[in-house]
């Protein structure tokens, strides 16, 4: 799983740009065995049914979102600089005078001159407003992107110290890398994967894909902001790494079934992992947009803890990741005997 998460890590794909890790995904889903449906709806989810060993007696979904943040070209100006804006949620300074990939090539993310900045501005966080796309362009006259194009952080995967790994897009790519290792493998029962859309302005794929597919129990894949770092103490440092996965209990759109809730504890207990929640109200995930479908959807979502969420160098632990496979692996077996 590892091997295949870098190789997603390096796909461009923000939000509504999806294409480059939809092909990737529907190549590696050729050779998965025993897939019964695949398809993708008009939004650009893919939905994947896989048949499992025995005939499902609940309608099980289980999702992880492809897209990433970044950025999006909004004009361009007299010098061949162009606007920007956020697809996201992203803060300006985490892009400031860093590397992006665009259609063009390589550019770089620019803002006026320290010199002419003043005293209270050089104290002052960035603004989108204030910031400029640079891809060496002499002048408007001949742009090489136009307003809409896609811009996207450059993140190479790194391996770190301590079993830790950096790279863009862990947010979630990861998810997609969990989902790809079980379609590989032989499940207990018939199941739903589905690869969402544009989660991150707003849960909007995973709404239709939910509607579509109609389940009764959803368990989402995801990472979520760890702030396990000196100087933040208590329920601000939100989960941390090398605790295993996160499993919460409420976030800002969804209050997560209790029963599937304590069933995740119980099931890392006796797989001998660790398993944490997060001690911060904060955030959401597709479980958002999925657990209101229809009638409603029983629904639990595990991710992995990662520091530095929406930047180009998120880190992460490979412990975390393995464990969060196996967690949903067994949870799978669980939910479709509820």
């Amino acid at each position: 799983m590892i091997t295949q998460l870098a190789a997603l890590t390096q796909l461009c794909g923000i939000s509504g740009n999806e294409d480059a890790v939809r092909a990737y995904l529907t190549e590696q889903i050729a050779a998965c065995p025993d897939i019964i449906e695949q398809r993708t709806d008009r939004l650009g989810n893919l939905l994947v049914h896989k048949k499992g060993r025995t005939a499902a007696a609940h309608t099980v979904l289980l999702g992880a979102h492809m897209d990433e943040v970044g950025m999006i070209v909004t004009g361009i100006d007299p010098d061949g600089r162009m606007t920007i804006a956020p697809v996201g949620g992203v803060e300006a300074d985490a892009v400031l005078g860093r590397a992006v990939q665009t259609a063009a090539g390589v550019g770089v993310i620019s803002s006026e001159p320290v010199h002419k900045l003043t005293a209270a501005q050089k104290n002052k966080r960035p603004a989108w407003e204030e910031l400029r796309l640079d891809i060496g362009a002499e002048d408007a006259e001949t742009p090489q992107l136009a307003p809409g194009d896609p811009v996207y952080f450059c993140g190479a995967w790194t391996p770190l110290g301590g079993g830790r790994v950096t790279a863009k897009a862990i947010d979630d790519r990861f998810g997609c890398a969990v989902l790809l290792s079980l379609l590989k493998e032989d499940i207990p029962c018939d199941t739903w994967f589905c690869f969402f859309v544009q989660e991150e302005i707003g849960l909007r794929g995973s709404r239709a894909a939910a509607f579509s597919v109609a389940p009764e129990y959803a368990l989402i894949l995801e990472a979520t902001t760890a702030a396990d770092l000196d100087g933040v103490s208590g329920a601000d440092a939100v989960c941390r790494l090398g605790g295993g996965p996160v499993v919460s209990f409420m976030d800002r759109s969804t209050i997560y079934d209790r029963e599937l809730y304590a069933l995740a504890f119980a099931e890392a207990e006796a797989l001998g992992i660790p398993c944490q929640t997060k001690t911060r109200i904060a955030g959401g995930n597709d479980a958002g947009a999925v657990h209101i479908s229809r009638d409603g959807v029983r629904t639990i979502a595990v991710s992995v803890p990662c520091r530095y969420l929406h930047t180009p160098s998120c880190v992460a632990q490979e412990s975390d990741m393995t464990q969060c496979l196996a967690l949903t692996r067994a949870m799978l077996g669980k939910m479709h005997r509820l």
